[in-house]
């Protein structure tokens, strides 16, 4: 039934402006605005919706990555432009002083938007 259709995936946030803000000057995405909602245009074109709620909470779990081929660099280009990553300790999910988790699998580093909701960069040899 939906084989051929493409299919998008979207978000809430709290403050559409702090998102678009965010979206497209802090992580550089092009972003566009229309009926009240933002639209990430992210490589692949699948574009990403993103959607007001004021009573937002936001995701507990990731709900973007974005690969990179190097993480390193990455983590400290987001960090220069302000980016916060978050630090975990004392889990199976540690992360370095940096942020980055590096106990088997991808090395990865998860960060948030204004809105709370979870983000990461995750070191890949896959498509980026």
């Amino acid at each position: 039934m939906f084989g051929n259709t493409k299919a998008f995936s979207g978000f809430a946030v709290d403050d559409i402006e702090k998102a678009r803000q965010f979206y497209a000057e802090t992580l550089g995405l092009e972003v566009t605005e229309a009926n009240g909602m933002l639209t990430l245009h992210i490589a692949g074109d699948r574009p990403v919706l993103v959607y007001p709620k004021p009573n937002h909470t936001p995701a507990s779990f990731t709900i973007l990555n974005f690969p990179v081929e190097d993480i390193e660099p990455a983590v400290d280009q987001l960090a220069a432009r302000g980016v916060v990553f978050e630090r975990y300790e004392g889990t199976p999910a540690a992360t370095d002083e940096k942020g980055i988790f590096r106990g088997g699998g991808p090395r990865i580093a998860w960060f948030t938007d204004p809105a709370g909701n979870v983000l990461s960069v995750v070191e890949s040899e896959g498509p980026r």
